[in-house]
């Protein structure tokens, strides 16, 4: 069976909303027993995200015809962040080995690095792919903390990219 050709979108397209919140609340469920939730947090966040975008936002996703591949976000109006950084949320690849989830980084880096934001992520730790892909982005590793989150017990990560020139 030929897989077909990877395309990505920049912005909304109708069901990204339902895409990002299904993939990760299943990723996360299956893999980490994370439930309701966290799945109602990120439906609600992503929903309230798309909402307000605009042009310091960067909202892309990877599809092969209808089928979602995976997605980043780059918020630039986070209200959690500091006005001269961008936060990364949202970042899925549902279909692994196809290269995309370095090309959604790749363009997100280059838009990041074209606004000159500093950028930050939170995570947590056992992600290690996820986490090797940051780090040769420019992400550091800057805060690590036990908590119960989603009622299971994680460390937290904070990942931090400073601004960069692109000249």
């Amino acid at each position: 069976m030929t897989r077909r050709s990877v395309e990505y979108y920049t912005g909304w397209k109708p069901g990204l909303i339902g895409e990002i919140a299904s993939s990760h609340a299943r990723y996360y469920a299956a893999e980490w027993g994370f439930g309701l939730p966290f799945e109602t947090k990120v439906a609600g966040e992503s929903a309230a995200f798309f909402d307000r975008l605009s042009d310091s936002d960067l909202a892309l996703s990877a599809w092969a015809g209808d089928e979602f591949l995976g997605s980043l976000i780059i918020d630039g109006n986070d209200p959690s962040a500091k006005p001269d950084q961008s936060h990364l949320r949202w970042f899925i690849v549902v279909d692994q080995g196809r290269g995309v989830g370095r090309a959604l980084m790749e363009r997100a880096m280059l838009f990041v690095d074209q606004a000159k934001t500093q950028c930050f992520l939170t995570t947590f730790r056992g992600l290690d792919q996820a986490r090797g892909l940051y780090e040769k982005f420019g992400f550091n590793l800057t805060t690590e903390i036990e908590s119960v989150t989603w009622g299971v017990t994680v460390n937290e990560q904070r990942f931090d990219r400073p601004a960069r020139s692109t000249l």
